[in-house]
């Protein structure tokens, strides 16, 4: 009685902190997601990948610009920033999907947009299938939206190749999360992890800095949802059902995602944005990256 006593002085704590737009959305399984809105026009929900980067850091480095044209709807998903943890550790893709739709229903949208990035494609495109009435569109900033092909045809080869070893998945009895921090480990070991989307060695530091100011970050939901298998699925196939506009960016130096992870999307109203950067246009590659978002909005009446 007195722990939980003691957790709800915390979390009223917490709420009294909360400045305007932020706010507090209490899902059906009784998670705790943090909420910021801002700007104004159609609203956006921002779709974070990581898994697990939280929204502080896309809100300080495009929050300006996305504001002046879109209503932004910045959450940290379960498990992750300034948001709680489920308390029977459901991460599945079923229940992530749920949550964005149980945040829309709550906030009195009857659509919006979504926009996402990097392992935000693979949620993007779980709750597209499972909610197809509630997204107007979707923008995808250098997303992987099939896991198995960015590991194996780009992710763990071109590590290995630049920390100078050879790789093939072909074969290997190692399961793809572990290869990949096997190999994360080695760059990290030489100071070569920013080759793997960058073309800075201090460009990805500058992400850490943005999400700086989250006291005590809840890292759960990094730390178990690529084990679930339904994350590992090929959704290429389903683009092909899709009606939605997508405008679909990446980098041609975006070896995290790959660069010709855009091959086989087949998206019926696709704008395809072929950028020459990395994985974090928000710093390296702005001006593009807003042109894109303007092409797109103006194209598809947003």
């Amino acid at each position: 009685m007195i722990m939980r006593s003691l957790l709800f002085i915390a979390f009223f704590s917490f709420c009294l902190s909360l400045t305007a737009g932020e706010k507090i959305i209490k899902t059906s399984d009784g998670v705790n997601l943090y909420v910021k809105v801002a700007g104004k026009g159609t609203p956006l929900l921002y779709v974070h990948g990581g898994p697990g980067s939280a929204s502080l850091w896309f809100e300080r480095l495009a929050g300006e610009f996305m504001e002046q044209h879109f209503t932004v709807i910045y959450l940290d998903q379960r498990g992750v920033g300034r948001s709680s943890s489920p308390a029977d550790g459901n991460y599945s893709l079923d229940r992530m999907a749920l949550d964005f739709e149980e945040v829309r229903q709550q906030l009195g949208y009857d659509q919006w947009l979504t926009l996402g990035h990097s392992f935000g494609g693979i949620l993007q495109m779980g709750y597209a299938e499972r909610y197809p009435a509630a997204q107007k569109g979707m923008i995808m900033l250098n997303c992987t939206i099939n896991l198995p092909e960015s590991a194996c045809q780009s992710w763990i080869p071109k590590a290995a190749q630049f920390v100078g070893e050879e790789y093939t998945c072909n074969g290997d009895t190692v399961s793809m999360p572990q290869r990949m921090n096997e190999f994360g480990g080695k760059l990290r070991e030489k100071d070569l992890f920013w080759k793997m989307g960058s073309r800075h060695p201090d460009t990805f530091s500058k992400l850490d800095v943005a999400s700086a100011g989250i006291e005590n970050f809840n890292y759960d939901l990094s730390n178990s949802v690529m084990n679930y298998p339904e994350y590992w699925n090929n959704f290429k196939p389903l683009t092909a059902k899709m009606e939605m506009p997508v405008l679909y960016f990446y980098g041609t130096t975006d070896f995290m995602v790959g660069p010709e992870h855009y091959k086989g999307l087949n998206f019926k109203n696709l704008l395809l944005w072929k950028n020459k950067g990395g994985h974090v246009p928000f710093i390296e590659d702005k001006e593009d990256m807003e042109k894109a978002i303007l092409s797109y909005r103006e194209k598809f009446s947003f």
